[in-house]
Formats: structure tokens, C-alpha cells, sequence
């Protein structure tokens, strides 16, 4: 049992809000209609329901908050929209990599393919899926982790009729394994024949609250649908004899007020040919309908009115409903699984790693053909030419870096709200050592393959040994890795592969600059002599020790070194202030259930 309390969304502005205290309840073992014209809120009720959007009002699960549900996605599973995959992944990629999200084991990813008739092309890309398969994608990711509870915003919107009754058909099935389902529409006819219960929305309120035999009888007229090359003829005729005539276009019409023996039977005494004829109910051919009892014109869904709360049959809404903000849960159960399926599932890192191998030979074999004779091994094993910023190794390290959370806002398989969350603490701490490895990667292949083309181009005595130099590794792979990071921390915090980039690119450019102005020169060496006095006294070595202590100093004392660490604690301040402003305290509502299909009251705790 799903309850929805009092839903209130945030208005914007003057502007009244889009859902106003909206109450009902999602039960198990039927399907729960949401019906409502374009605008109505149906959307933005689904939204404030799982805690995708601020508002007021509360979600229980089985009397327990969603919030507080320990895996909200394994008791509620939702498709809202296309299914947001990467179009370079592969359908069986895509929920593998969800299989990790939810601390499932990867053969789910493969039942549930079949369970919705994806088994034969699990291995193309999700960007060669056609709408109908893109669709069935979304049905397999909200069922993954065998959830309860669906909730389905318009599914069957834009699909072909076939692809429309497998939808069908699917919800009802769930529904009668015991699972609850709440699914939007705008064919009221098509809805009432799905669903068990229909809630109507007008404008954000609720207007009807019914059984679908109940909806059916009092909000669905009954008409005549007519298809003939005469049918404006047929309909003068019909409405001098006293019928409702409503024309859908130039050869249909719905004619209410009589019945299809009668429509006929004029149509046989004029001679006029049909091609349909038919009773049906609900807006079928008709563009617009009428409230059974008031007689006012309403959408053509045929589902707003001026109903009341005594037509639906429900005790009023409480309005003191607690204030609601976009619920925050964990990230994945497995999150260096996660990460590993995330980045190496689609083919972008290759490309960008094998640009930054070749930038990095090219460059070196430029520096070799303009001398080296007194280029620093740092710079030659990285291929670091002096009029570059950054390596091209560095780049391409923060490239791969910036992706781990580019794409993840870009392609969000990740729910936030009801379900994992890509920005925690854990999630960012396998970004961080996959970005890690694959830099120390990165950075260790540049410098075996600038070391052979120095070999190549110079011959073998003048390439630099790599085992010689330990500490010019070191300072390299360092480089490598606070890029990387640098490029994940901002992706993170402005949610973006090419500004995660740019700030890359920024180190060197904009704040090396900076920092050279501020602690060059002097203030650079007294730092240094003061690093290798306090090694001294630390570690009871002659004031002629602490050499160790001072390259270190020396290596973090330049420009672009130091000018990487301030960025990465700048970065590392704006992505813990942009996680906590996402977590918003939130009261803790306790509720008092008051009768079956009655609403909650609510109290902050």
C-alpha cells in the first residue's frame, strides 16, 4: 500500500502551485489510474510522490516514509520519461551497471531483458532502439529490483497500438502477482478499461475518485462513433432531428443522444454510405466532451469537471501537511562495481586516452627535434613541452576524469530521490581510485612511449632511463592524478564533462599565474628552508639532511604544482557545500491512519 498525503508542489513565483494538496492512496493488487488533460499536474504529482521535487505532504510505503526504506527502489520502481542510457551502451550493459546500483547479481539483468522481450537485441546500442524497445528498457530498468510498486508516467504515449497493449497487459500482470500500479493517461477510454481505480485531475485538484465501473458510468457518455465521406450531411441531418452532433474531423463524427440503430437507419432512408458504425464511450472520435451532470465543456480526455470531494467519495485532505524536499538516499550497494561498469561500458575513454598517447609522442618528438639539452627528465618523460600549459597526457587524464561525472549527469542512470544518488561520499570514492589507476595508467604509458620515441629520434643514449629516475615518475604520476581529480571535482560540482575540463585547463592558465604572483621568488625558498629545517628536527637528522624533504617542497613549490593542490581543495570545499545543499534537513512526519480510503493526518516530530 502506497499513501500520498496532502501533495503540494512548490508554486513558482505568483503562479498558483501545479499540484495542491493532493491525497490518495495506490493499492495492492490493482491498477490506479491518474487521469488528467495536458497541465493537469498529473507529472508533477509522480515527482512529488517519490521525492524527485520539492513540495509538501508525505509518501508512506506500507506505513513507513519512502524516505526512510532502507532500498526505496526495491519497493518502488518507476519509469518517468525515455529511459536517460548512455546511446553507446548496450541494454544488457545498462542494467548490469544497474544491477551494481542496487547490489544485484548481473544474471537479474538477463531475466528481466527477457521478461520484457529485449533478450534478442540485449547487446545493441541503446541509440538504434526504437521507440517501442526504448520503452521496454524503461520497463525492464523499473523492475530490476523486483519493486512492489510501479509507477509509470504515461507509458503508452506515442506507441503504436500493438506496443500499447503489451503495456497494458504487462501492468495488469504485475497487478495480479499482488504489486500496486499507478499509471498516468489522457485516453480516458483506455485507461478505464486498465485500470481498476481512476483518480481525476483538474488543475493540479483532484475532482473524481473512483472505481473504473463507477468512472465509466457517470463520467464517460455514451456516443455513436461515424465514419463516412458524408458525414458533415449525416450530421445535419441527425442534429434537425434533435441529436448532439460533435465532428472530429471531415469524415467522423460522435453523435450522442441516440444509438446506432437509429444513425442507421437515417443514413440508409438518405442513401448515405458508412464506412464505421459504432457504440462506444468516453471522448473516442468526439474532440471534446461534457460533464454527465453539469453539462460543461471539458478537455477531450473527458476528465475534468467540477466534481467534488463528496463525489469522490474521500474525507477532505488535511492541509497541514509537513514540508517536502527531494528525498536523499545512499549510492549504489556496490559503487567500485558501479563505476567500473559506468566507465568502461561505453567506448569514449578509449578514444580520449589513445588522443592524449598520441599528443604526447608528437609533442616529445617536437621537443627532441628542438633540442633537450636542457629540458628537465620531468618534462621529457611527459612529453611537456615549455610552451604548452599541461601535458597532453595530463589533459587527457582530466578528460577521463571530468567523464566519470559528466556522463553521469549527462545519461542519469542513477534516481535521485527514491533511489541511489550519484553525488555521496561513496560513489565519489571509486570515481576517485578508478580516475586514480587509470591516470597512474595514462601517465606510466605516455612515459614508456615518450621514452621510445626520444629513443628513435635521438638514439638510445640520449633518451632519459626511466628506472633512474624515481622521483621525476613520482612528480609525473602526481600531475596525472590531480589532474584527473581535478577534472572529476569540478564535473561534479557544475555538472559537466567540458567545464570539469576547462578547469583543468584553467590550473595552468589562470591560477599557476596567480599563484606564481603570490608565493614566488622569495617566499617559494623560504617555504623550501623552512620544509627541510622542520624534516631535520623531525627525524634528528645534521642541518645538512632533510635533501628528501626538500625536493619534495621544491616539486610542490612550483607554479603548476601548487596551483593544482589549491584547486583540488577549492574543488573539494565546492563539492561538499553543492552535496550538502542537495540534503536539506527534512522534518519527520508521524501519521495516524484514519480510514480505508480516508486521508493521513501529519505532525513534525
Amino acid at each position: 500500500m502506497i499513501q500520498a498525503i496532502g501533495l503540494t508542489s512548490m508554486p513558482r513565483r505568483n503562479a498558483p502551485p501545479a499540484v495542491a494538496d493532493l491525497t490518495f492512496d495506490i493499492r495492492p493488487g490493482e491498477v490506479t489510474g491518474l487521469l488528467g488533460p495536458a497541465g493537469s499536474g498529473k507529472s508533477t504529482a509522480l515527482r512529488l510522490l517519490l521525492g524527485l521535487e520539492p513540495g509538501r505532504g508525505a509518501t508512506l510505503v506500507d506505513g513507513r516514509p519512502l524516505r526512510d526504506l532502507t532500498h526505496p527502489a526495491r519497493a518502488v520502481g518507476a519509469l518517468l520519461g525515455d529511459v536517460p542510457g548512455h546511446p553507446g551502451r548496450t541494454a544488457r550493459g545498462h542494467l548490469r551497471m544497474l544491477c551494481a546500483a542496487f547490489g544485484l547479481p548481473a544474471t537479474r539483468a538477463d531475466e528481466v531483458l527477457d521478461e520484457v522481450g529485449l533478450a534478442e537485441v540485449a547487446d545493441q546500442r541503446l541509440g538504434t532502439y526504437a521507440l517501442g524497445m526504448d520503452r521496454r528498457l524503461g520497463f525492464a530498468a523499473a523492475l530490476l529490483a523486483g519493486p512492489r510498486a510501479l509507477i509509470l508516467d504515461d507509458p503508452v504515449r506515442d506507441l503504436p497500438a500493438r506496443e500499447a497493449a503489451w503495456v497494458h497487459a504487462l501492468v495488469r500482470r504485475h497487478a495480479a502477482g499482488g504489486g500496486a500500479v499507478l499509471l498516468t493517461g489522457r485516453d480516458s477510454k483506455a485507461l478505464a478499461r486498465t485500470a481498476d481505480h481512476v483518480i481525476v485531475l483538474d488543475k493540479g485538484r483532484l475532482v473524481a475518485d473512483q472505481s473504473s465501473a463507477h468512472f465509466a458510468r457517470t463520467r464517460m457518455r455514451p456516443f455513436v462513433a461515424v465514419r463516412s465521406p458524408y458525414a458533415q450531411r449525416l450530421g445535419a441531418l441527425l442534429a434537425d432531428s434533435g441529436a448532439e452532433v460533435i465532428a472530429a474531423t471531415g469524415s467522423r463524427i460522435a453523435v450522442y443522444g441516440t444509438n446506432s440503430a437509429a444513425v442507421g437507419e437515417t443514413a440508409y432512408r438518405h442513401g448515405i454510405l458508412l464506412h464505421h458504425l459504432a457504440e462506444e464511450r468516453g471522448d473516442g472520435s468526439a474532440p471534446d466532451d461534457r460533464d454527465p451532470r453539469t453539462g460543461a465543456r471539458v478537455e477531450t480526455t473527458g476528465t475534468t469537471g467540477t466534481g467534488t470531494d463528496a463525489d469522490a467519495g474521500r474525507v477532505p485532505p488535511t492541509p497541514a501537511a509537513p514540508r517536502r524536499h527531494p528525498v536523499r538516499q545512499h549510492g549504489p550497494v556496490h559503487p567500485l562495481r558501479y563505476e567500473l561498469r559506468r566507465a568502461f561500458g561505453v567506448l569514449t575513454p578509449w578514444p580520449v586516452a589513445g588522443a592524449a598517447l598520441i599528443g604526447s609522442v608528437v609533442s616529445t618528438v617536437l621537443m627532441a627535434r628542438a633540442g633537450t639539452g636542457s629540458t628537465p627528465p620531468l618534462r621529457l618523460i611527459s612529453g611537456w613541452a615549455a610552451r604548452i600549459p599541461l601535458p597532453a597526457a595530463a589533459v587527457g587524464a582530466g578528460a577521463l576524469g571530468a567523464l566519470a561525472y559528466g556522463q553521469e549527469f549527462r545519461y542519469p542512470a542513477l534516481a535521485p530521490g527514491y533511489g541511489p544518488e550519484p553525488r555521496v561520499l561513496r560513489l565519489l570514492g571509486a570515481k576517485l581510485a578508478v580516475s586514480g589507476v587509470c591516470a597512474l595508467l595514462l601517465a606510466t604509458v605516455a612515459a614508456v612511449a615518450d621514452t621510445v620515441a626520444l629513443r628513435l629520434t635521438l638514439g638510445p643514449g640520449h633518451a632519459p632511463d626511466l628506472a633512474a629516475l624515481p622521483a621525476a615518475l613520482a612528480g609525473w604520476a602526481a600531475i596525472a592524478v590531480g589532474c584527473a581529480w581535478a577534472g572529476l571535482l569540478a564535473a561534479g560540482v557544475f555538472r559537466t564533462t567540458a567545464l570539469g575540463v576547462a578547469a583543468v585547463l584553467a590550473v595552468p592558465l589562470l591560477v599557476a599565474p596567480a599563484v606564481r604572483g603570490l608565493f614566488g621568488g622569495p617566499v617559494a625558498r623560504q617555504l623550501v628552508d623552512a620544509g627541510g629545517a622542520l624534516w631535520s628536527v623531525l627525524t634528528g637528522v645534521s642541518q645538512g639532511g632533510g635533501g628528501a624533504a626538500r625536493d619534495v617542497l621544491r616539486f610542490a613549490a612550483q607554479p603548476v604544482v601548487s596551483a593544482l593542490v589549491l584547486s583540488l581543495g577549492v574543488l573539494i570545499c565546492a563539492y561538499v557545500a553543492a552535496a550538502l545543499r542537495g540534503r536539506r534537513r527534512r522534518p519527520r512526519p508521524t501519521a495516524a491512519r484514519v480510514g480505508r480510503s480516508g486521508p493521513l493526518t501529519s505532525k513534525k516530530g
